[in-house]
């Protein structure tokens, strides 16, 4: 009796624990942080458009903003590479993301691995001046800064 129901019970534990690990491979939340390029500072991402697997359909309805400023993304499965970007104020002006800013030619946006985003953290580059910062697993951190006249004359070129 008592080696069947110790059987029993190690049973549910090894099931729990295999339930549970599955449902950390699952979890496709990441945090988001958009820092001023020049500043470093936290800018509030609760404007923040993701596009994913180079699809050009944006979706704002997977991110939620925390009280912190950061933000938080669900991704759903499929989903391997993304691409932020945010707009000013609740307006339909975008800011310039600074990892594309030192591009010889206008190259359009940057993808990063979803993969490496929840194994490690990702800091995308920082064209638009020298703050760093360090990311950790499940967190991805991209500068801006906003659009100057070059910036809006290339984009009326480009359309």
């Amino acid at each position: 009796m008592f080696a069947r129901t110790l059987t029993a019970l190690l049973t549910i534990v090894c099931i729990a624990v295999f339930c549970g690990s599955l449902a950390a491979q699952t979890d496709r939340t990441i945090t988001i942080r958009m820092l001023d390029g020049a500043t470093g500072k936290l800018l509030s991402s609760a404007n923040l458009l993701i596009r994913i697997n180079h699809q050009k359909t944006p979706h704002a309805d997977w991110v939620h903003a925390n009280e912190d400023g950061t933000a938080r993304l669900t991704l759903p499965p499929d989903a391997t590479v993304l691409t932020p970007e945010a707009t000013y104020h609740d307006t339909m002006e975008t800011y310039v993301n600074c990892d594309s800013v030192k591009d010889k030619q206008f190259s359009g946006a940057h993808w990063y691995a979803v993969s490496g985003i929840l194994s490690t953290g990702v800091v995308a580059p920082n064209g638009c001046g020298k703050k760093t910062a360090v990311a950790k697993p499940g967190e991805f951190i991209f500068f801006v800064r906003h659009k100057n006249w070059q910036d809006s004359m290339r984009q009326d070129y480009t359309e």
